[in-house]
């Protein structure tokens, strides 16, 4: 039986040159777990710096691969982390309990091709197989990620928080230990009221790829 489901696969960007390449592979599998637990799915990490999230949810999706990104970029310390991820979304066989190593579905195929082909300065991509290609999301995609660019630690950080919490800017500067005019203000850094929106639509676009059949 096949169902939608979404691949992200990925790499860290310049890892050769980061400093402190176990502090960062540490946060990246803690972050790849959370992700795999909220969502019922799995990640298995290759190549030293590859890593692969299946995910029986192909609406959180885009999602995901935001969280991924924040929470990489909030914590580096003085060298900036950050990964390229290639998203695709579509119909598979692949169970949440079967191995990533062996999965050659299309929608697997297509999520390693987005990243082998991905643009040197581009960080995102998606592919639907099974979908007609819809300029509209390439250009929001490329939004997000020129967003996401402009990010510094402190932007990646709220919105890391923003998208784990769904609370307000009090509770949130609770978190952090700061007012909540400073969350505000960082809020508004990281272009958090276009990102959630963008963010939303892109679930309920990504939810009509459909349900198990």
């Amino acid at each position: 039986m096949t169902q939608a489901i979404a691949v992200l696969t990925g790499d860290i960007i310049d890892s050769r040159g980061l400093d402190d390449s176990q502090a960062l592979f540490a946060v990246l599998d803690e972050t790849l777990e959370r992700l795999a637990r909220a969502h019922d799915g799995r990640f298995e990490r290759f190549r030293g710096d590859g890593f692969q999230l299946a995910l029986p949810e192909p609406a959180a999706a885009l999602e995901a691969a935001v969280m991924l990104r924040a929470g990489l970029i909030h914590q580096g310390q003085d060298q900036r982390w950050d990964a390229r991820i290639a998203i695709a979304v579509g119909e598979d066989d692949w169970q949440p309990e079967a191995p990533l190593a062996a999965a050659d579905g299309p929608v697997f195929v297509a999520s390693g091709q987005g990243l082998d082909t991905m643009a040197e300065d581009t960080h995102l991509s998606l592919t639907r197989p099974d979908a007609e290609p819809d300029p509209g999301l390439g250009l929001l995609l490329r939004y997000v990620d020129e967003l996401i660019e402009g990010w510094t630690t402190h932007a990646a950080e709220i919105s890391h928080l923003r998208l784990w919490h769904d609370e307000s800017q009090q509770a949130l500067a609770r978190r952090l230990g700061i007012r909540q005019p400073s969350v505000h203000k960082r809020l508004r850094t990281a272009r958090w009221a276009l990102l959630g929106d963008t963010l939303a639509y892109f679930r309920e676009r990504l939810a009509m790829e459909g349900p198990t059949r």
